[in-house]
């Protein structure tokens, strides 16, 4: 044996060394990948149940928000009918305020004269009762002065 002989058992030697180093950690990372394939495969088992229930759940959300949806398209129908009838009423109630003030103002005037006249009838009447009234007062003087007159000239 020469010394390249020896030389190349030597790299031999020491390249198996370093399998039977790095031998080692790739058994234990070997039992540290197979105990993380088992975990993964538990939780897909675990996992399938749950997305199953919860795409359950969001068809059902989906459901209801459709009769929802449905729900507020019939209320906005209404609404809308609602907001035509709310127009029209207001049209009328401007149709009925014009209306008032034309028959206000048509009424008013001959409303003024018919209240003027019927204050110059009363005052009237009761001038006449009052100069009535005096009428009788100053006749019934006058009787009782001649009265006096005659009981004293006798």
């Amino acid at each position: 044996m020469d010394g390249g002989e020896v030389a190349w058992l030597v790299v031999a030697g020491a390249f198996l060394m370093l399998v039977l180093v790095l031998a080692v950690p790739i058994l234990r990372l070997r039992k540290t990948i197979d105990a993380a394939t088992n975990a993964i495969n538990d939780l897909n088992d675990r996992t399938a149940p749950i997305l199953a229930n919860a795409n359950t759940t969001i068809e059902g959300v989906n459901v209801a928000l459709s009769q929802v949806h449905t729900s507020l398209d019939g209320v906005n129908i209404q609404l809308a009918k609602i907001d035509t009838m709310t127009g029209h009423a207001q049209n009328v109630t401007a149709n009925v305020a014009n209306l008032a003030t034309v028959v206000s103002a048509a009424a008013a005037n001959p409303l003024v004269k018919v209240a003027a006249f019927g204050y110059g009838v009363r005052r009237a009447a009761s001038a006449r009762r009052n100069a009535e009234d005096e009428r009788e007062v100053r006749t019934t003087l006058k009787q009782q002065r001649r009265a006096a007159k005659r009981a004293t000239t006798r």
